[in-house]
């Protein structure tokens, strides 16, 4: 794989976590830069550290990442999105003041949510088992772009919490659920076509 290759592979998988990162700063309470970088960072070392893990795999668990990723990826996504949906309608002005820190994800619910949007670097991995690449020099450019794209979603998604409110949560569940269904939508039209 020559650069270029490799960064379009890394930007390739960090859309997922992009949108998904929209969805969170929506959700949270006008997030600032550092809590920007935080899930930036959270999220691209999730990312980077998945297609290692895919490539240590190999081809022994291939055709079983490759045929489940999507459904693992999909039910993840839509229990998160589902449980931020329940939560925005259910939340009282209380709870807002209870809970102000909480919006700013907790690092389980935050790696959960990174997981979720890179189990698809996971199977890309195991398919880079097969081929003579630098796996930690791809996980890396993965990791990064990441990062940059995760923490500019979320503040791009502060904007929209801004012109959204109080429900800006229930906007990011349903973000969330969305990128869900186009991860299961792009692999199975893919494995149909």
């Amino acid at each position: 794989m020559n650069p270029v290759s490799i960064l379009m592979l890394g930007l390739a998988m960090s859309t997922d976590a992009f949108a998904a990162a929209l969805g969170k700063g929506a959700a949270m309470t006008r997030p600032q830069w550092p809590q920007a970088l935080r899930v930036g960072l959270i999220f691209g070392v999730v990312e980077s550290i998945t297609p290692v893990i895919g490539w240590l795999i190999g081809s022994a668990a291939s055709r079983y990442i490759e045929a489940w990723d999507h459904w693992i990826a999909f039910v993840l996504l839509a229990a998160l999105g589902l449980h931020m949906i329940w939560k925005a309608l259910h939340e009282t002005d209380e709870d807002d003041a209870e809970g102000a820190d909480h919006k700013h994800g907790n690092i389980v619910t935050l790696a959960l949510t990174g997981l979720a949007t890179s189990i698809d670097a996971m199977a890309v991995g195991v398919g880079l088992a097969f081929v003579q690449v630098p796996i930690f020099v791809v996980a890396g450019v993965i990791g990064l772009c990441t990062f940059t794209m995760v923490t500019l979603g979320v503040m791009l998604g502060r904007a929209l919490g801004s012109v959204i409110g109080r429900r800006a949560e229930l906007v990011g569940g349903v973000i969330l659920i969305l990128v869900g269904a186009a991860i299961l939508y792009e692999h199975l039209s893919g494995a149909a076509g």
